[in-house]
């Protein structure tokens, strides 16, 4: 069966949210209708497609479940996402806050050979521009160990692992402040009651809010590499 790109979208959703559960692989439909900005009626519809297309299992009042065969799509079609945005930050030179939407409407037309040849012009990828990791072509999803910055331990070195957020205007100004994925940096010191943060960055010192915090986790140098 060949899958629309809508079908596509579904699957690596579910399997993002799930991901991200930890143990329960179980995802909710209403979840799937938030992040998908649809109706919980085209929810139930695609569900029921991609059920009789033997991509997902749906267990009434817990959500759905991927199939092995579900599994294996979701994780070509976000390594495609992803290894596209890189090939547009690394080799086209496009700023981290312009590629999402284009990786979005390429990734379901680029054919598997060409993001090969894509992840092998941008150095063969670990993680995407925004921090997420990238699954390996055989089909493997490394796990990441990462931490809300807005709990991360005062007076500590961390990497900045993921940004979870895609806003041009939030993207621009971490940037212009040196806190990209990948980007090393001292906590030096967060205030009480949701405070501001103080960070020492490349020697320099900044603070950020703590609604800004919020969209970053951070880890070790070595969870960095997704060993």
């Amino acid at each position: 069966m060949s899958l629309s790109a809508a079908m596509q979208e579904y699957l690596a959703e579910t399997y993002r949210l799930a991901y991200y559960q930890g143990s329960e692989q179980h995802v909710s439909t209403s979840a799937l209708a938030k992040v998908l900005n649809v109706s919980d009626p085209a929810v139930t519809r695609m569900v029921q497609r991609l059920r009789d297309a033997g991509y997902l299992e749906h267990e009434p009042y817990r959500g759905v479940r991927l199939t092995p065969a579900g599994s294996a799509e979701a994780l070509k079609n976000i390594r495609r996402h992803r290894v596209v945005e890189r090939f547009l930050t690394d080799v086209m030179q496009f700023g981290w806050h312009e590629v999402h939407e284009p990786a979005d409407a390429l990734g379901g037309t680029v054919s598997d050979v060409l993001v090969e040849r894509m992840a092998v012009m941008a150095g063969n990828p670990r993680r995407c521009p925004h921090g997420e990791p990238i699954p390996t072509r055989e089909g493997v999803m490394p796990r990441v160990v990462d931490y809300p910055l807005t709990e991360a331990d005062e007076r500590v070195e961390w990497v900045v692992s993921r940004v979870n957020s895609h806003e041009a205007e939030v993207l621009h100004y971490l940037d212009s402040l040196g806190l990209k994925t990948g980007a090393v940096f001292t906590l030096a010191e967060r205030a009480p009651f949701n405070g501001p943060l103080r960070l020492l960055i490349d020697g320099k010192e900044h603070h950020i809010g703590h609604e800004l915090a919020r969209v970053l986790r951070v880890c070790t140098r070595e969870e960095f590499a997704l060993v």
